[in-house]
This record gives structure tokens, sequence and C-alpha cells, in this order.
């Protein structure tokens, strides 16, 4: 009961990475558990700064049921600055509690588990919304640390692509990002400087960015049929939102904090616009068709990195790798 564990990010990584098809389905089965109601995922807490305005600390709260039966806390960094200085925008820390006492049983360094949770989902999305593992043109806008995660989720899930297009701001960035997809997952890739170029024709559009306002306002940016993955959530302007189907990984949560969906919300007064929950697409509660674009817009839900986090867990314990911290708690009987 009272045992307390350590695991670091090296570790998590390592078992992420010899495990991703398992931890997409992790995923998978969150989003119904989710959807069954079986869990508690309370609003996102954001810690912001005045003379920092777009950096932010977030706390994620949540409560999963089903199989996994935790609590826990996902306490995440976003500070864009970092990068200029060569160093990940993100860090995080997940605090997992046990359920039948409350008492913390395990610290664990989360941008891993953070990034491949948000990759899962993006590739489960993806396999959902198209109906097969086959792109003819993949187009990644954004070269960070999301992007690359998803592109490995890709390639553990088999997909099939003809050519991977890169874009971003950075060319450095890019170029980098590209030459890991061909040398490390074997995929064809090239860049392009140029952000029309690198949408038109993809079937298939990844949007890893850290912009904080639309900047893809063009009516005609996205093809009927084509699947955005709005992953960085805030690209898209909410004419087009609007105008596309829009499947997210939970109404009210996606639909706050001036996202895309919510900036579509405030300008047309409703939510007529939102098609469903990816839970209810794969229930066939919903569908999709190819007369207009498809976004993906998922706010990040806390009982993913949960899950995602009991993975982990699990894995270090069993093959011992967790970092055990004696006499963790002070009082262990109440006299």
């Amino acid at each position: 009961m009272f045992e307390f564990s350590v695991i670091g990010g090296r570790t998590a990584r390592d078992i992420i990475g010899r495990s991703r098809r398992e931890i997409v389905r992790e995923v998978r089965e969150t989003y119904l558990t989710h959807d069954e109601g079986d869990s508690v995922n309370p609003d996102s807490y954001f810690l912001r700064f005045p003379d920092k305005p777009d950096a932010r600390i977030i706390a994620l709260p949540a409560y999963l049921g089903g199989k996994h039966d935790v609590a826990g806390i996902k306490w995440i960094g976003s500070f864009p600055g970092n990068i200029a200085n060569g160093i990940p925008r993100a860090s995080a820390a997940l605090l997992l509690n046990d359920y039948a006492t409350g008492h913390p049983f395990a610290l664990l360094e989360a941008s891993q588990i953070s990034a491949a949770r948000t990759a899962a989902s993006a590739v489960l999305a993806a396999e959902q919304l198209t109906g097969g593992r086959t792109a003819r043109r993949l187009t990644v806008i954004g070269a960070g640390i999301i992007a690359r995660n998803i592109l490995e989720f890709f390639a553990a899930q088999e997909w099939s692509v003809d050519t991977l297009v890169v874009h971003d701001q950075h060319p450095e960035y890019g170029r980098a990002l590209a030459g890991y997809a061909t040398d490390s997952l074997g995929y064809r890739a090239e860049t392009t400087d140029d952000l029309r170029t690198a949408l038109d024709v993809a079937d298939v559009v990844v949007l890893a960015t850290t912009a904080g306002e639309p900047y893809i306002l063009d009516p005609r940016a996205f093809a009927p049929g084509q699947v955005v993955l709005n992953i960085s959530l805030r690209d898209i302007g909410p004419e087009i939102v609007h105008d596309s189907y829009n499947i997210v990984d939970d109404i009210d949560h996606c639909l706050k904090a001036n996202t895309s969906p919510h900036l579509a919300e405030q300008k047309y007064g409703n939510r007529d616009f939102i098609t469903g929950t990816l839970a209810q697409h794969i229930r066939g509660e919903v569908t999709t068709r190819p007369d207009k674009p498809v976004i993906f817009s998922p706010f990040g839900l806390g009982v993913l990195d949960l899950a995602v986090g009991a993975h982990v867990y699990r894995a270090a314990t069993e093959a011992g790798e967790a970092i055990a911290i004696d006499d963790f708690f002070g009082e262990t009987t109440r006299w």
C-alpha cells in the first residue's frame, strides 16, 4: 500500500518505443471508457504569467475507471521560448494515485507520456476517419517533438505512405524531421517552405505547431475528403471549421480556451458544426463523408495520460526499471 516509485523519461520512452501499438489500443479503449461515463475529467487549470503571455503550466486531474481504476494529475509546462534555446518546449510530471486509499504510488516523467498519448490519439483518429492505414501524401506542419512522435506512431501502425511532406517556419527543423523520417522510419520525405504547397493534395494533414491563433484562413485550404489532424488546436480559422466535419475527443473540453472549434462557436453562436466525438465515430453513431474536409480536434484528456502512464508504470515495474523510494511516506499508521 505504501510503496512509491519514480520512473524517469528515458525509461518511459524506452517502454513507449517497444509498445506503441499497444498504446494505440489503450487510447482507443480509454476513449470508449470515457464515452461510457466511467471517468472523471475536470477542466484543465492554466497557470499563466503576466510577463510571459505565451507560456503556461497546466494541471490535468482525472480519474479513469474500467480496468484501470486509477486517479492522478499531470502537471505540464509549455514554454515556447525554450525552442530558441534549443531545448524542448514542454516538460511534465505525472502523479498516479491509488483509487482505494488516495495515496500516490508513482511519479513519472511525463513529457514522453504526454507526447505518446497525443500521437496515439492522432494516429487512431487518422485510421478511423480514413478507414485504413494508407496515404499517398502525408503532410506534417510543424517539425517538433510532437510531430516526431506522431510519425513514430504512424510507422509503428505500419502505415503505407508514398510521400511525406514536412513544412516548418524554420526550414532547418523541417529538414531535421524529414531526415529522421527517412533514416529512422523508412519514409520517403521531402520539405517545402510554402504552406500552400504543403497542404495541396495531401490525403492526411497533421498540424503540430505552437500557433496561438489561426493562420490557415483560406476557405479552400483543405480539400473535400481531406483528413486534418488539428493537434495544435489553434491553426485553423473558424470559417473553415464551420464548413467542415468536426470530430473532437470531448465536446465540452474542446470548445474552450480559444481553440479553433471554440472560435467557431463564438463566431456562429452554436455548436451545430460539431459532428461528434471520436468514440461516437468508432461506435458508428456519427459518420463523415468525402464531400467536406474532416477535422479532428483533440483537446487532450487527462484520462489518456492516466492510461498511458499506468501502462508505463506496469511495464517498468514488471521489468525492474522503476526506482523504488523507500520510506517515502513519513507516517503509515494513524497512531
